[in-house]
């Protein structure tokens, strides 16, 4: 069976193009002031094209977090009719908001990696 490299490569252009215009939409045009502290850090786009799960990082404590990920689940499918526009798209991917707390993980494992190397 020949490789589809054709279709690999426009799922990761439109991925790339999702996350560019879903944090646009995030940063700048929701009104809802739950999501005013989120921003997006990353969009998976499903190997079938059909769902992406955009990673969101929120400025805040765990509550502020609870609240912006409501805000951006009641807005998701203004956020989905704004994508199918900008980006030509005919049914453009469900969307499924995380929060991503990777930046918090780091910080952690840096901060216990100092311990270690105090102890030494």
């Amino acid at each position: 069976m020949p490789e589809q490299r054709g279709r690999q490569h426009h799922y990761e252009r439109l991925g790339i193009a999702l996350r560019d215009e879903v944090a646009t939409i995030v940063a700048g045009e929701l009104a809802d002031p739950r999501v005013t502290p989120a921003f997006v850090t990353e969009v998976h786009l499903a190997p079938d094209g059909k769902s992406a799960h955009v990673f969101v990082a929120v400025h805040g404590d765990e509550q502020q977090e609870r609240a912006a990920l409501a805000g951006l689940m009641s807005a998701k499918g203004y956020v989905r009719h704004a994508l199918a526009e900008r980006l030509g798209l005919r049914r453009p991917p469900e969307l499924v908001f995380e929060i991503d707390r990777s930046e918090k993980t780091g910080a952690r494992i840096a901060q216990l990696l100092k311990r270690i190397d105090k102890r030494r």
